[in-house]
């Protein structure tokens, strides 16, 4: 469900200084976005809530906000998009339902090849052995 919309009342953002490339520019200027997205504000289900929840990990706190920092770009504007597109992506991967695993059991015939490749080895190792001499 990737068009789901985040709404911006639910969105806050600061800017810090990042680290990386940049020169002398990285200790002047704040390029880093530090983007905060309250989750309650976004009225999830309770399923894709708890999958939010389990995607997120460590990026969301304890007060039920996801914190994404993005420092790629040099400027604000670009770490402002990739910020908002990470966490646009981190939910519609939580809205996307897994697929229930079916049990399945092997057929008759399939436990009876099983069967009979274990009697075949067993006939093989036990030519093995040491060779008996009669006298």
């Amino acid at each position: 469900m990737p068009d789901f919309e985040i709404p911006e009342e639910a969105l806050s953002e600061s800017f810090l200084a990042a680290s990386g490339p940049g020169g002398q520019n990285v200790n002047k200027v704040a390029t880093a976005c530090q983007l905060r997205c309250n989750v309650f504000a976004l009225g999830l289900a309770p399923d894709v809530y708890a999958r939010l929840k389990t995607l997120a990990g460590s990026r969301m706190t304890g007060g039920g906000e996801i914190i994404i920092t993005a420092r790629k770009y040099r400027t604000q504007e670009g770490n402002r998009e990739e910020a908002r597109a990470r966490l646009a992506e981190l939910v519609a991967r939580a809205h996307v339902r897994p697929v229930k695993r079916v049990k399945t059991r092997p057929s008759r015939a399939a436990k009876a090849k099983r069967v009979d490749a274990k009697k075949q080895r067993a006939s093989v190792k036990q030519g093995r052995g040491r060779v008996k001499l009669d006298h």
